[in-house]
């Protein structure tokens, strides 16, 4: 009988030990799903929108993550500028003018904000590579529509991010300069869903023929400006006026 209970015993402490060692495999794996996740959790860039581009997972350093979103930003706004003067040349092909000036003004306007991202990491030490722009320029109205998605994605995903993290890293320039960015895009929107409107009603006439756009932060304006930019207080003799 005590030979009996000493079998019985040891089979229940083997299993045991087979059941701790199945829980500790167990572990290790779920531990290493989170691993896997995040090498599998990146975000691609969208050139012909101009959004947001990560070549692998996000920097936990905060100030790496605002170069990082500077660079991806600079990227973008560089192919914006390139890809609203196509537009433009295409829209005055097609003879909507007003709708040519738009893109054209809008161009003037993402380049400004490309040269700020760009002398914002520069002062931090990045080396910024020039851009090799690439889009795909459609009718009017798709490129409007095209415009419309970039802009939107910028002024209520990318920047307020990018905005989230600069003031996490403490970095004042970054965020002045996103910031220009971003309240700029979010009057662009505006603008081009008006054109696209005015294309779809037959009414381009009624558009702006006049834009004023700001050296200092891309500011833009379809009607007469104020004394000064509503956005970095520039003084608006310092404008840039589009008329054709």
């Amino acid at each position: 009988m005590k030979k009996h209970t000493i079998i019985i015993s040891a089979a229940f402490l083997l299993g045991l030990a087979i059941l701790s060692s199945c829980n500790n495999s167990g572990t290790s794996a779920k531990l290493q799903e989170p691993a896997t996740t995040q090498a599998s959790n990146v975000l691609t860039a969208d050139r012909e929108t101009g959004e947001k581009e990560s070549n692998g997972p996000a920097s936990a350093d905060p100030k790496v993550k605002t170069s990082d979103d500077l660079l991806s930003a600079f990227k973008g706004e560089s192919t914006a500028s390139a890809k609203y003067a196509a537009y433009s040349k295409k829209a005055e092909q097609e003879g909507q003018r007003e709708i040519a000036i738009l893109f054209k003004a809008a161009s003037a306007a993402e380049h400004i904000h490309a040269t700020n991202h760009k002398a914002v990491l520069e002062e931090a030490g990045v080396k910024v590579t020039p851009v090799k722009p690439e889009f795909t320029v459609k009718s009017t109205k798709e490129n409007l529509e095209d415009a419309i998605k970039g802009e939107t994605y910028e002024a209520t995903t990318m920047y307020p991010e990018f905005l989230k993290n600069a003031e996490a890293a403490g970095n004042q320039l970054a965020m002045i300069s996103l910031n220009y960015a971003f309240k700029t895009e979010k009057k662009h929107k505006v603008m081009y869903e008006n054109a696209l409107s005015a294309l779809g009603n037959k009414s381009v006439k009624t558009l702006s023929m006049v834009y004023y756009v700001c050296p200092t932060c891309g500011n833009t304006y379809d009607i007469t400006p104020p004394q000064r930019c509503g956005i970095s207080m520039t003084n608006s003799e310092k404008f840039i006026k589009i008329t054709s």
